[in-house]
């Protein structure tokens, strides 16, 4: 694995490659989040599936986990070789004037996300876990046995406005790291092409859209207690 990074295209291939699949994750996880806002029952259905099926539980999330863990440790390692490869350092540098607020601090916004998952992870995926593989509990019943847990367990998550105001600022810095990444990864992949325009204006209405989704979700529910 090493020895096929070792590289410079390589390991622009390779986080390129990393930020799409995580970028199509996003969409799956908003579009099931989203049926939250519009029904229990379907987000129930859709959430009991997701955290039931033998494909996603034990082929997609490990993959998921190694992209996710792949590409922020990809893009601390390109952001150590950029600034190691920086033998001449100007006295003065107007980075502005050559690239733009979200290029020349991704690492900032990326470490921004990466605190994030951790609070995502411990908020959601770490007691779904211990409920399903500790107690031994896959129904995804409520303890009154009546319904699904899914739903209410979401919405209690986002009663407590300290938590919905860290999702919201993560979803902020989110939407700035996509912003650059997106239209960052359709190059290193070579994407430039006669429909380049048309690639930019996309990637920009995901970047906007997708987290824009994320905080109308964090706030239906803190609204809606």
């Amino acid at each position: 694995m090493s020895g096929i990074l070792s590289s410079s295209l390589a390991r622009k291939y390779a986080m390129a490659l990393s930020a799409f699949f995580l970028i199509f994750f996003l969409l799956i996880h908003v579009s099931v989040n989203l049926l939250s806002v519009f029904s229990e029952d379907a987000f129930n259905t859709a959430s009991h599936f997701m955290g039931t099926n033998p494909l996603i539980q034990f082929i997609m999330q490990p993959i998921l986990i190694f992209g996710v863990v792949f590409h922020f440790v990809m893009g601390f390692v390109l952001e150590l070789k950029n600034k190691s490869a920086r033998s001449v350092k100007y006295v003065k540098n107007n980075g502005a004037a050559n690239a733009t607020w979200m290029s020349r601090n991704m690492i900032y916004s990326g470490l921004a996300i990466l605190a994030f998952i951790v609070l995502h992870f411990i908020d959601f995926w770490i007691p779904e876990i211990n409920t399903k593989y500790i107690h031994g509990d896959t129904s995804g019943l409520l303890q009154n046995g009546e319904g699904l847990r899914y739903f209410e367990e979401l919405h209690l998550k986002f009663s407590n406005p300290l938590r919905v105001g860290a999702y919201v600022l993560a979803f902020v810095f989110l939407a700035l790291h996509l912003l650059h990444g997106f239209q960052s990864a359709f190059q290193s992949m070579g994407m430039n092409n006669k429909y380049t325009k048309s690639f930019k204006k996309w990637t920009k209405g995901y970047a906007i859209i997708v987290p824009l989704l994320f905080i109308i979700i964090a706030l239906f529910h803190f609204f809606n207690q």
